[in-house]
Formats: structure tokens, sequence, C-alpha cells
């Protein structure tokens, strides 16, 4: 019987920087840990260097979020290359430091359709992974399940993405329930059944009619309803969580984790 390799982390690191974060993951028992870049990249290639060598000794899987200023869809030519030059930056950065997801949200439909903006942003990601590979740097390109209905980002979008440039994607359980108002794990993981590792994010989250609002503390029921699917679906996944007590809400989800999975006679 397969046991999953289940990974859980905290989306920075609490405000401690990022190498005393990784130090304090690996003290908390934690496995991985996100490199938060969303108001900017603020390392440089040796800060990720050392960071990585840490984090490797210690085995601590790291990702990278890229800032927030990202709009691959944009009427504006000025602020696609600008979004370019973001997510490249973050993945040439994620490169020295070993990590291997680079998390950004695509953009948005704006007056757009669906098929026009998929497209748009279908090719800026072959031209960059295209760099990429010149580079020589090895990242996977994840763009993110996005929470707002007025966002680039469904599932479906994501996963067909993948299917036909190549890139990687990042799964945000709680960016799906903001963004359709409600969540169906079974239909989910059946979707993602092809995915060799899946990078998530997870948190609580309040929304309304238009998605997304805030994220929230993490409830134990909804952490229960998550695991349990991931346990049972034995998929192999990391877990970061972004919610106002990142690292609270993952020690929280080990707790829940291992009470799951000594029922299951998993191991993690």
């Amino acid at each position: 019987m397969k046991r999953p390799h289940i990974q859980i982390g905290p989306a920075g690191s609490g405000g401690l920087g990022n190498l005393e974060g990784v130090k304090k993951a690996h003290e908390l028992g934690f496995d991985a840990m996100e490199v938060e870049f969303t108001y900017g990249v603020q390392i440089s290639n040796n800060d990720a260097k050392a960071i990585g060598k840490l984090a490797k000794a210690l085995n601590i899987l790291l990702s990278v979020h890229c800032p927030y200023y990202v709009n691959l869809a944009s009427f504006e030519p000025c602020k696609i290359v600008q979004s370019k030059k973001r997510i490249l930056l973050s993945s040439e950065r994620a490169h020295y430091l070993g990590a291997r997801y680079v998390v950004f949200h695509a953009g948005f439909y704006q007056s757009r359709s669906e098929g026009e903006t998929y497209m748009m942003v279908k090719k800026e990601i072959k031209d960059m992974l295209r760099t990429i590979k010149k580079k020589k740097w090895d990242i996977a390109l994840a763009p993110e399940t996005t929470g707002k209905k007025s966002q680039f980002g469904s599932l479906d979008e994501l996963l067909r993405l993948a299917g036909e440039t190549g890139c990687e994607l990042c799964v945000d359980f709680a960016h799906i329930l903001g963004r359709e108002g409600r969540i169906n794990y079974r239909n989910v993981f059946k979707k993602l059944k092809n995915i060799k590792h899946i990078h998530a994010h997870f948190s609580g989250i309040e929304y309304t009619k238009k998605g997304e609002r805030r994220h929230l503390i993490t409830g134990t029921k909804e952490l229960k309803l998550l695991l349990g699917h991931v346990v049972k679906s034995k998929v192999d996944i990391t877990i970061i969580n972004e919610s106002p007590d990142p690292i609270g809400d993952c020690l929280k989800t080990k707790d829940i984790l291992n009470s799951l999975c000594k029922k299951s006679s998993f191991r993690i």
C-alpha cells in the first residue's frame, strides 16, 4: 500500500528572516517553508545560496512566492514586461535557494474573455520557460489557483495550461473555495491524480459572491476535511499554510495529520 509523502510548512518566516525562519521550521518539526517575495525580491543570489544551503542541511523544502504585482494579460504591454521580469527574478533566486516551485498569480480577465486571457497567459508562460531553460535554472513555474472570479486561475485553466506548456501549478484549496463558494475535494483530487507532486496552499478564508476577501486562521474542521482527503487519496503533497498565523496553524496541521495517519496506518 502506498504511503503518502506529505510535507507541511508556513508561508514566510513569521518575521524572523529567512535564515532564522528555516531554523525555526526545523525546530518545530516542519518539512517546508515558502520564501515570500510578495512585495519585492529583497535578497541577493548569495543570500539565496546561504539560505538554500541551510535548508538542504536541515531537510526543509523551499518554494518561492513571486511579487503580487503580476498581470500577464494586461492591456498595457509594459506591465506584462514588468510582470515577467518579477517572475524571472524570483525564478533566479529560487534556483539559488534550491527551491523547486515558483508560485504566482498569473493575471486578470478584465474585459477579455476567458479564452483570450488564457491564450495571452499561455504565450507569456512559454516565453518565460524558454528563458528559464536557456539560463539552466532548476525551477518550475507554478501559477496558482486564484480566489476571485475576476482573476485568471481556475483549477481547470491551470491544469490545461500545465498540459500545454510544461509548467506546473500551485493548488490553493482556500482560493478554490473562495472562487467557487464550495469545494468538492473528491473531484479536485480526481483531477489531480496525474500530478506527481502537488504543491498546495491552505488557510481559512472569508469570501463573498465576488470571491476571496481575506485569509483567516485555519479551522480544525476545515483542516480535518482537507487532510482526510489527502490521506485517503494517498497523494504526494506539500501544504503551505497562508493564514495570519501560519506557524501556529502548521503546528495544528501536523497534530491532525499525525492522528489521521495513525488511524490509517500511514507514516509521514
